[in-house]
């Protein structure tokens, strides 16, 4: 019988060595989140400067109104990994609220193979292409006093790769917790704390 013990070890350390991957990326996609956070504060900071520097003094520049775009695609596309990281993406609520937590881990498991993962997947390949181009190019806006376009381009494919790499994270911590390795609040609706 010691190999049995030896192989459950050997799925044991697995286990453990997947979640310590999905710890780092919760960790990455919070880093992400903090950016995204400070992508709000900075974006109406810009909108509020260039508002009054627009209205009080008749300055203004295509530049700082790109830099709002840009800001905002920095909230959404590496605010949207840390959104599914908390749980607190956006539903279609028709059944999940009225299940069990082993049948919303079933249901979590299947979305997360069959739409997430291969959506972001996609999303990612099919973007980078678009920023190597721009990079390529040195593509800037056709406005007057425009910014490069690739940075903003660049953030697509690493914006769909991290909700992807999120997706593979609670795709492991449901996989743990419908063996019984570990518990899952999957709660959605938290109360505001």
């Amino acid at each position: 019988m010691p190999g049995r013990g030896g192989a459950g070890q050997a799925v044991g350390w697995r286990v453990q060595g997947l979640l310590a991957f999905s710890r780092a990326v919760d960790a990455l996609n919070a880093q992400m989140g903090r950016v995204a956070d400070w992508a709000v504060l900075l974006a109406c900071i810009v909108s509020a400067g260039n508002a009054a520097s627009r209205y009080a003094f008749s300055i203004s520049s295509n530049a700082w109104l790109e830099l709002q775009w840009y800001l905002f695609s920095v909230m959404f596309l590496l605010g949207a990994a840390h959104t599914l990281r908390r749980n607190e993406h956006v539903r279609v609520d028709l059944v999940y609220s009225s299940v069990g937590p082993r049948t919303r881990l079933w249901i979590d498991t299947f979305g997360l193979v069959l739409f997430l993962l291969p959506a972001m997947i996609l999303l990612a390949w099919m973007t980078w292409p678009f920023f190597l181009d721009a990079w390529g190019r040195g593509e800037t806006s056709p406005n007057a006093g425009g910014l490069l376009r690739w940075p903003v381009k660049l953030l697509m494919p690493i914006g769909f790769a991290l909700v992807a790499l999120q997706g593979v994270s609670e795709l492991i911590k449901r996989v743990a917790a419908l063996r019984g390795v570990t518990a899952l609040d999957l709660s959605y609706e938290r109360p505001q704390q």
